[in-house]
């Protein structure tokens, strides 16, 4: 492709990792700016509120903007402010506040983070007997897995693939894959989809979700990455790096 007009970058995984920031990283984010490449960080991440993922960037050492910070869970919230939902939360504790949730009595959308020990029995009940009476199941992404220092752990999508099974629904995906946020994101910066490249670690959320948005895509060998997913990328039509100071200093 040619150079891109502005990036959408992925955090967990392409900026730091377990907390450690990626070589390389700080320099890629100062050559963009330095060349004046539009940008927006982008993550799935449902264990922070936004203002904690903020701080976290630039504790980093990331120079970040509060409109260059995407987050999942604070665009599900857009989301259901915009429509008038009253939300049933099967969140993680530390995210609650980004939303107005309602008492079970009351709800009419369920919504599905990555809620760590609260995937009880009884939540997930709770859950699918808010869906068998009709209302809509909200996610911020179909994730399977993360990364932490000690492996591989369980994300949200597993449970929300349970309750669609269960329930016979289909979850509005908010986060990514889903389209919207890649079309949040390049409409922030005023470009179209295709102008666009976005850079991540996970194949199936990151760019199988972008190319499906329509943007171009990078997958970098850092994070969740690993030797099979290249494969899967080249066949989505994406390049394979070794980090984001590749793919930086391969367009800029």
């Amino acid at each position: 492709m040619a150079q891109p007009k502005g990036l959408c970058i992925d955090i967990s995984g392409v900026l730091d990792v377990e907390g450690e920031t990626v070589t390389g990283a700080r320099e890629a984010i100062a050559r963009l700016r330095k060349a004046g490449a539009p940008f927006r960080f982008l993550t799935n991440t449902s264990r922070k509120p936004s203002l904690a993922v903020l701080d976290e960037l630039r504790g980093l050492g990331f120079e970040a903007a509060d409109e260059e910070v995407l987050t999942a869970p604070a665009a599900v919230a857009r989301y259901l402010k915009f429509r008038n939902l009253k939300p049933w939360l099967l969140v993680h504790p530390s995210i609650e506040d980004e939303f107005e949730p309602a008492p079970s009595s009351d709800a009419d959308a369920v919504v599905v983070c990555d809620a760590g020990e609260r995937f009880d029995y009884r939540r997930l009940d709770q859950a699918f007997r808010l869906l068998m009476e009709g209302a809509p199941l909200l996610a911020v992404g179909m994730n399977r897995y993360f990364k932490q220092s000690d492996g591989l752990h369980l994300d949200a999508g597993p449970f929300i693939r349970a309750l669609e099974y269960a329930a016979g629904v289909e979850a509005t995906i908010i986060g990514k894959p889903g389209e919207a946020m890649f079309h949040e994101a390049c409409d922030s910066m005023g470009l179209a989809p295709g102008d666009c490249l976005m850079i991540g670690d996970d194949v199936e959320a990151d760019i199988g979700g972008a190319r499906k948005a329509g943007l171009e895509a990078a997958l970098v060998k850092t994070g969740k990455y690993r030797e099979s997913d290249r494969d899967r990328a080249k066949a989505l039509g994406a390049g394979v790096f070794n980090d984001i100071a590749a793919v930086v200093s391969h367009w800029f």
